[in-house]
């Protein structure tokens, strides 16, 4: 039978002659008698038990025949190679405690698969307990394995073992060793509800995991208010988790509080108590408080240790006290406390961030002559600073002596590295730092993003800063900032004024005339000739192929704000095949117009109603070629342009009335597609769309049921306009009289 200690107290079980006196009155012994007494005490037990189970005592039932061969059993499962077959051998001689005792020589020996093959084996078996529960999960946190350890506890049918306080520490301490903090915490409502009677051990657990979540210290505080209400006292170690809890959320006053209740209660402080609260006077500089806090640990009996001297040394950097923080400095390094690069890191940070960079820098300069054992962070803060100073090839040239002399690397130095590198505008070191976050398998934080993204919309690499943004959000990074108002990307141009959102490529155009050798050129009214009918011209002398489908590639990518050129460049684009002589000079025609109107480009101006429009035309057998006509439309949403399309038609209109007709089909796909676009943007109005067109005869086809001779063979547009327009009343089809307008 399994008997845990904390459950029955050391009293009933141990014998009536003590091995040690027992003090006459717990008042009238000092605090190092009843240090001793326990400390015997607790030695006592665990020479009596094994992990609350009872061990055989010195009788003669220790050396019967059955307890003889379980050790033996015990000896031969731990050193067998395959424990599986060893405990199916010894199923019948072994005992659940045998078991559990195996159990823990396998965790304590770090051998996770026999641990696993054992644990299984008395599941399957049913020889478990609660205590077997407890020691597999503790082991699975340590083996850094906490889901499992959660999905283990929550595997369990007996309700007394699930809300068993031994076993629920165990989850709840392998969820927080390993840094599950948020989901400890709502395990331990649960668990509650499910009949949990928490311990001191339970809120120990808690509050330790308290320390280094962000934000921790209200949970922290009603951790102590419910241990308090459920009649539990706090002892010296949830004192001292209290206090750090304190100094990590900056809360000095409180620790001050919590640190003097304490001592009232009649815990005297050890020096983490002092450390604890040191430390949360240096984090705001508080040296004053520091000193009293130092004397007073002096006149206790405690000397001040490593730990203690450096926390004043971060209390006086705080402070602004460089002359004393140089002292104190001089006193580590007598006592032998300065082998490390920390205390010489703490100055180097708070001089570099008071703005004395060249005091760091001799400081750093020093720590490197003493040959100081470093991990790199004194490059780091100095590297940082140099940024912070402009001094950017000084930081480049630090962070290359760094890779030079250290072939190790955290998070923290990479994005140090990364900085400085983008501060020099070093494009091909970010990206090599960058390859070896990868190699490492290192995850990128916020810090790392941030920089990122910075550097690309400075260098104006808007698709890497986007790619990154996306990447950032996909790690489950927001960013906290603005980085400012779009003003350039892909080559377009951003404007913003109260009448709205003006959008150009004034600088394309600039660099494109200067590229073609036009920037002196003399300026066009028109980008075509209204007169001018392109054909083949295969007479006339040919062009630089290469040239001209270059020169015509850029003008189609200026359509995306200039439509003025949609039609001139649509015309142009036909002759990419076998360009020649008066195929260029149109082009160069539409650069002469260029040059006379760099700033247009389109308005997209504030407007509070969303009425859906589209305009189209189309020119009867415009190309002399084959004799085909051209289609044009353009759309706008709330009075402004969205969309707009210039584009031979595929078959030959044989009357201007089917050509217009055929252009009024491409304006109702365009209306029908962007009504779809907006209804998954959850975007509604009330009134129907509107389609212009100048063509009443064009019309009249729509509104005409019966089917002519004449009109045959554009039937199938004939009954999708017709479809559109009256069955489905969402787009209404107007006359507007003839507009000339170039683009078409």
């Amino acid at each position: 039978m399994e008997v845990s200690v904390l459950g029955h107290g050391f009293q009933s079980l141990l014998p009536r002659r003590f091995p040690f006196p027992p003090p006459s009155s717990p008042s009238s012994s000092s605090s190092s008698t009843r240090g001793l007494i326990i400390s015997r005490l607790f030695c006592y037990a665990t020479s009596t038990f094994v992990n609350g189970e009872v061990a055989a005592t010195q009788t003669q039932k220790r050396h019967s025949k059955s307890y003889l061969a379980r050790q033996s059993a015990i000896r031969e499962v731990q050193q067998s190679s395959d424990c599986r077959s060893a405990l199916s051998r010894l199923e019948g001689v072994l005992k659940v405690q045998d078991l559990n005792a195996i159990l823990r020589h396998f965790g304590t020996r770090k051998r996770w698969h026999d641990l696993s093959q054992i644990f299984d084996w008395m599941q399957q078996n049913g020889k478990i307990s609660a205590s077997s529960y407890s020691s597999y999960i503790k082991f699975l946190g340590e083996s850094l394995n906490p889901m499992e350890a959660l999905e283990i506890y929550s595997s369990i049918q007996d309700e007394s073992i699930k809300s068993n306080v031994f076993v629920c520490n165990s989850v709840l301490g392998s969820l927080i060793r390993n840094g599950k903090f948020d989901g400890g915490f709502k395990l331990f409502h649960q668990m509650k509800q499910d009949g949990l009677t928490p311990d001191i051990i339970t809120y120990s657990t808690l509050l330790a995991g308290c320390i280094k979540a962000k934000q921790s210290y209200p949970t922290s505080v009603e951790l102590v208010q419910e241990l308090r209400h459920n009649g539990l006292q706090m002892d010296s170690v949830i004192y001292g988790t209290i206090l750090a809890i304190c100094a990590s959320n900056n809360k000095w006053e409180e620790a001050e509080r919590y640190f003097n209740q304490m001592k009232d209660e009649g815990h005297p402080p050890n020096e983490f108590h002092y450390s604890s609260l040191l430390n949360a006077y240096s984090i705001c500089g508080n040296y004053k408080k520091a000193e009293i806090l130092v004397q007073d640990m002096k006149s206790a009996g405690l000397v001040p240790n490593k730990v203690i001297l450096t926390t004043l040394l971060k209390a006086y950097v705080r402070g602004g006290l460089f002359e004393k923080s140089k002292e104190l400095l001089a006193e580590l390094e007598a006592l032998g406390y300065a082998e490390d690069e920390m205390p010489y890191c703490l100055l180097m940070d708070a001089l570099a961030k008071d703005g004395q960079i060249n005091e760091a820098k001799l400081v750093f300069d020093e720590l490197q002559k003493k040959c100081v054992r470093s991990d790199g962070y004194a490059y780091s803060i100095m590297i940082s600073a140099f940024c912070r100073g402009r001094r950017f090839e000084e930081a480049k040239q630090l962070a290359k002596d760094f890779e030079a002399t250290y072939d190790r690397y955290d998070l923290v130095m990479l994005n140090t590295m990364i900085c400085a590198y983008c501060r020099a505008g070093e494009m091909e070191s970010v990206m090599e730092m960058l390859k070896k976050m990868d190699e490492l398998a290192i995850s990128p934080d916020y810090k790392t993003f941030h920089i990122l993204i910075k550097y690309f919309c400075k260098e104006k690499l808007y698709l890497l800063a986007h790619r990154t943004m996306v990447d950032m959000h996909n790690k489950g990074h927001q960013l906290e900032e603005e980085l400012g108002k779009l003003k350039y990307f892909l080559r377009i141009e951003m404007a913003y004024s109260r009448q709205g959102i003006f959008v150009s490529q004034q600088k394309y155009v600039t660099d494109l005339l200067i590229e073609t050798e036009k920037a002196d050129c003399k300026p066009a009214a028109t980008p075509m000739d209204s007169n001018q009918k392109l054909s083949e011209a295969r007479e006339e002398p040919p062009v630089d192929k290469g040239m001209y489908q270059r020169l015509v590639g850029r003008l189609i990518y200026l359509t995306h704000t200039r439509l003025d050129i949609a039609y001139s460049v649509s015309v142009i684009s036909q002759f990419m095949h076998d360009p020649r002589e008066p195929h260029l000079q149109a082009a160069h025609r539409i650069l002469h117009y260029l040059k006379g109107n760099l700033g247009k480009g389109i308005l997209f101006k504030k407007n509070s109603t969303l009425t859906l429009e589209a305009y189209t035309d189309a020119d009867y057998a415009g190309s002399i070629v084959d004799r085909r006509s051209t289609t044009g439309y353009c759309t706008f949403l709330g009075g402004n342009l969205i969309t707009w399309r210039s584009k031979k038609q595929n078959v030959v209109a044989r009357s201007s009335a089917e050509a217009e007709f055929r252009g009024v089909a491409q304006g109702m796909c365009e209306l029908l597609w962007l009504k779809i676009i907006l209804d998954d943007l959850r975007v509604k109005w009330e009134e129907p769309m509107k389609l212009y067109c100048d063509k009443k005869s064009a019309i009249n086809i729509t509104h005409n049921p019966i089917q002519h001779d004449r009109t045959k063979h554009i039937e199938i547009d004939r009954h999708f306009i017709r479809r559109s327009w009256k069955n489905d009343s969402y787009v209404c089809l107007m006359f507007l009289r003839e507009v000339n307008w170039l683009m078409f």
